[in-house]
This record gives C-alpha cells, sequence and structure tokens, in this order.
C-alpha cells in the first residue's frame, strides 16, 4: 500500500477520469453543483414519504447544508439527533407545498447554497443540481414551472437532473432537452444501484434492471448526457454480482458514474436488519478493491463524479469507521498508480 501523504499528483497522471477534471477541461475554471431540493417525492414512497429503498431514510439524498440545524451538526453543532429528525419529520413529510411555497423554499435555498459555496470553495460557475428523491416525479408542466424558476436565481451552466427509471418518461425528456437547447448542458443522474434483479426486489427499488435500460435509452437519443449511479455492498452481493453490474453499465458506455459504499442511515430497514446481524457493510480497504477494479472495467471516457457516499456521522448507523472523502481520494489515485493500472484496462474484457 502507498503512502497517502505524497504529493497531489496532477490531472494528467490520474489514473481515472474524474469529475475536477472533467469540469477544469470543460470550465477552465472552478465549478460547483449548487444542490436544491425542490419538493419532489418519490413514485417508490407513500405519500407521508414512508417506504421506499430499504437504505433510504425520510431525508432522501438531500445535501447536508439543506438540512436546517443539522448542518451545525455535520460541522461540529451540538443539536441532538433526535430534535433534528422531529424537524425534518415535521418541515417535509406530513404536508406537500404550494407552489408558491415551493419557490420561496427554492429561493431560500439557493441563495444560502450559492453564499456558502463561493464562501467555502470561491467557485466561478455555478450547475444547478436538483438532488433530492425524483425530480422528474410531477406533471410536465410543473416541472417546467419549478426549473424554469430555479433556472432564473442565478446564471447556471448545467441543469442535472438526479431520478430514477420509472420517473423519466419521454415528455420529461423532451422538456428536459429544451434547455439544452437553449445552451444549458443538462445531465440525468439514473439511479441503478445493482443490475441484479434479486437484489433489486431484495432493498425494495421497485423496479428491474430492464426498466433502467429502457429508461437510459431516453436522454441518450436527444444528446442529453447521463451519470448512473452503484452502491457496492448491498444485500447478498459480493465481488462478483458487483462486477457484474459494472459490466453490464460498461457495456451502455455512459457519459458518467457514481459509486457509492452501502451507508446505513439510522432507522432505516436496512439498518434493522444490520442490528440483527443479517447485514454486513464491507470496510474501507474492501470498497477501494472494489473501486479500483470497478474503474479498470469502465470505458476511459466515463467520468467517474463519485467514489464513496457522504451521510453524515451523527445519522450514519454503518459502518461506523470510513476513510474521509479526500483520504480515499488519494489512497485510490496513489493505489492505481502504485499497481500501474488505470481507468480501462479491462474495459471489454467480459
Amino acid at each position: 500500500m502507498v503512502d497517502v501523504d505524497n504529493a497531489i499528483m496532477k490531472f494528467d497522471d490520474f489514473p481515472f477520469y474524474s469529475y475536477s477534471r472533467y469540469l477544469k477541461e470543460t470550465y477552465g475554471t472552478s465549478a460547483y453543483r449548487v444542490a436544491v431540493d425542490a419538493g419532489f417525492s418519490c413514485p417508490n414512497r407513500n405519500s407521508d414519504r414512508t417506504g421506499g429503498c430499504s437504505y433510504c431514510d425520510e431525508l432522501g439524498s438531500m445535501a447536508v447544508y439543506h438540512r436546517g440545524q443539522e448542518a451545525d451538526l455535520a460541522y461540529g453543532g451540538s443539536l441532538s439527533l433526535q430534535k433534528q429528525i422531529e424537524s425534518v419529520k415535521s418541515a417535509s413529510v406530513c404536508y406537500k407545498p404550494t407552489m408558491e411555497e415551493r419557490k420561496i423554499r427554492i429561493k431560500e435555498q439557493l441563495e444560502n447554497s450559492i453564499q456558502f459555496i463561493k464562501r467555502r470553495y470561491g467557485t466561478e460557475y455555478l450547475l444547478l443540481y436538483f438532488q433530492a428523491f425524483s425530480n422528474t416525479y410531477a406533471p410536465v408542466t410543473e416541472l417546467k414551472e419549478v426549473y424554469d424558476y430555479s433556472l432564473s436565481l442565478a446564471p447556471f451552466k448545467e441543469l442535472i437532473i438526479s431520478t430514477r427509471p420509472d420517473s423519466l418518461s419521454i415528455a420529461v425528456v423532451r422538456l428536459l432537452a429544451s434547455y439544452k437547447k437553449a445552451g444549458l448542458d443538462v445531465w440525468v443522474e439514473l439511479g441503478l444501484q445493482s443490475s441484479n434483479n434479486r437484489t433489486l426486489k431484495r432493498i425494495k427499488r421497485g423496479h428491474t434492471s430492464g426498466d433502467f435500460i429502457k429508461a437510459y435509452e431516453l436522454p441518450a437519443g436527444f444528446g442529453i448526457k447521463t451519470t448512473v449511479h452503484l452502491i457496492f455492498g448491498l444485500p447478498g452481493e459480493g465481488h462478483r454480482e458487483i462486477m457484474e453490474s459494472v459490466d453490464f453499465v460498461a457495456r451502455l458506455e455512459p457519459e458518467g458514474v457514481k459509486i457509492h459504499n452501502l451507508h446505513v442511515p439510522i432507522g432505516t430497514e436496512l439498518f434493522s436488519e444490520y442490528l440483527m446481524g443479517e447485514l454486513t457493510v464491507p470496510s474501507g480497504y474492501r470498497h477501494l478493491d472494489y473501486t479500483i477494479e470497478a474503474i479498470e472495467r469502465l470505458p476511459a471516457s466515463t467520468v467517474i463524479h463519485r467514489l464513496t457516499c457522504d451521510t453524515p456521522s451523527h445519522r450514519l448507523g454503518a459502518p461506523r469507521t470510513f476513510f474521509k472523502k479526500g483520504t480515499f481520494y488519494n489512497l485510490l489515485t496513489r493505489e492505481m498508480a502504485a499497481r500501474g493500472t488505470r481507468q480501462g484496462r479491462l474495459y471489454g474484457n467480459s
């Protein structure tokens, strides 16, 4: 194993196509995603936001800086977890806001987020990212009103929509294509997690790998870029199943891939399985090996957007110990260099 304290490598030396490299090549300067929770739900959840995938809690994938006082916890605050959970539930679970209320919430989020991002990262270009839950799960007229309003609040360079295979239609894709025609770069982030239908049923995803393929083909027909999400370490999956999913995705040659190590938030169905000893979670070094081989199997042109998950520690049931995101990134980069390997080395061999 190589020393993680060695100097940072230059972009040209990276053994994989990182998202930071992609942004630098595309914009020539810093660019950063501004995540927004626009109040969408998910076709896989009940009207009160219960149900859904077995690993998903009531906050979905909401960015930490949109979780109210929880953000203080993530950056060293002391609010009790129970009070924060109660606050989030009362604010977002039992009440569906009107469009005007949603616009007020979106405006507040974007103003606060842009201030936070510019102060913390000094970014020059902003990318609008609809992140929490399924951001195409609404009538097209409603989607257009939400997207149009959000885009009007800042000079965004990109529109990025996170969603599910069962919430992406040709009508929605045509709407997204209209923003591309207007000059925005448009991405769809599409959750697959695993290509194994037994696993998808076990974690209650509510779709099959065949459903994913049908949805994946829609944006490509309009020149819209797609990022595929995968989770390593799902129940019942080991090396073979994980690499089968990676090869499944590699054959599609997507523009981007996000890799997540399995995180088990407190209070989820998966957390109950973990407490009962029915589930183990891969260690940091096991995830490192999985990720290196996955990168080797992916096309060299696919942008690697993410390597790990980042659920705040005070809501995380497992794993309790794991590398910090930056440490893992540097360790993987140097380990790949030490092994003399690179992205795409095994692409097409399976």
